[in-house]
């Protein structure tokens, strides 16, 4: 049956502050694949930006330090050779690739890029839906575009920043006053992000982001409930029961998400059915406002007061381990880890070949 297997390029790592979560992720995910069903080619790329390649596996990484594949690992130059066979030679050595980047250069759209200049499948979001998943700020527009309704918010360059900063602030406190959250645009995971109660401290808030983009938003406060929601397919979506991150700290910062292990998740998320199949609706509505495809996570508040449904983000590569929210939420809904794998798999090569076949007709 060897023949018959799936060769899926796993890649990770790579240069964004979330390189160790990634390794991690493709840890769990070599773990749980069905290995007479696949085989897979491990990518790794190191903090540095330097691709290596690894033999293909036929079981399991043995350990997590394995993943950062030894001296014997092909280069980056062999990874790309790899990567790039079916322009150089019209033969593929890889059936499909299996993304497992978050941040800056792994869901921002620039390596989807490369996947589609290689002609080849891939799991996740496209070119446009990650890049727009990125750019919070761009989201937000999109979002509005498809009438979903959020909290106030600012934003601003940081030209525009040194230029006006003063008017920048009056603006701030006029249209969505204290406390407030200033975030760097283009970033995942929450770094970079603060509260700001006063002036002082939005002035300090808006340093600490520009570190990190030159792009700041800025939201107003919400007494709310954080409620997130699994979304799984591509042109007919589904979407998974929703669940609450109960944050250990004020709010759900990089420490609580991933540092002190306070923060809960209850799944299913202890709400009404009515609002529960709302939240659910608005989450498939929001995917495909930034046209995604393959997976998302959708993060809602639920205001404490009266309810009220406000969308925060989507998360087009959203952490992956068997203990991260998003599998979590399908397990919860009924579909195991392995399954989800598998169905993200079948997912990236359904869109390719209806890519292929519009191509086709068309004469491309």
């Amino acid at each position: 049956m060897g023949q018959d297997r799936i060769t899926v390029g796993l890649i990770y790592g790579g240069k964004s502050g979330e390189h160790e979560v990634s390794l991690q992720t493709a840890f769990a995910v070599s773990k749980a694949f069905n290995y007479d069903k696949y085989e897979l080619l491990p990518f790794y790329i190191d903090k540095q930006g330097k691709w290596k390649v690894g033999d293909r596996l036929n079981a399991p990484f043995a350990a997590l330090e394995e993943l950062k594949l030894g001296e014997s690992a092909g280069d980056t130059s062999a990874a790309m050779g790899l990567l790039f066979s079916k322009l150089s030679s019209g033969q593929s050595n890889i059936d499909v690739v299996f993304p497992l980047l978050h941040g800056t250069n792994g869901e921002d759209g620039t390596i989807q890029g490369l996947f589609e200049m290689a002609d080849l499948p891939y799991v996740g979001a496209g070119v446009l839906a990650s890049a727009a998943g990125m750019d919070k700020v761009i989201m937000k527009k999109l979002f509005a575009e498809a009438g979903l309704e959020q909290c106030a918010y600012c934003y601003f360059t940081a030209t525009e920043w040194e230029r006006s900063s003063h008017a920048l602030v009056q603006g701030i406190e006029e249209k969505l006053g204290y406390p407030c959250f200033v975030k760097p645009a283009n970033l995942g995971s929450s770094v970079g992000i603060s509260k700001a109660r006063t002036r002082e401290e939005l002035l300090a808030s808006v340093a600490q982001a520009f570190r990190y983009d030159v792009k700041v938003i800025v939201e107003e406060f919400v007494d709310a409930r954080e409620v997130e929601v699994g979304v799984l397919g591509n042109d007919e979506p589904l979407a998974s029961v929703p669940g609450e991150i109960v944050s250990s700290g004020e709010y759900y910062d990089y420490q609580a998400k991933y540092l002190d292990g306070k923060s809960q998740m209850l799944i299913p998320a202890s709400i009404d059915t009515e609002l529960a199949e709302r939240i659910r609706e608005l989450a498939v509505r929001a995917f495909k406002a930034i046209a995604g495809s393959g997976l998302c996570r959708a993060d809602f508040f639920v205001r404490k007061s009266d309810h009220k449904i406000w969308i925060n983000e989507v998360n087009t590569m959203p952490g992956f381990t068997p203990f991260s929210m998003y599998p979590l939420l399908w397990r919860e809904t009924g579909v195991a880890y392995e399954v989800l794998l598998d169905r993200l798999i079948e997912l990236a090569l359904e869109r390719y070949a209806a890519r292929q076949a519009l191509e086709f007709e068309s004469g491309v």
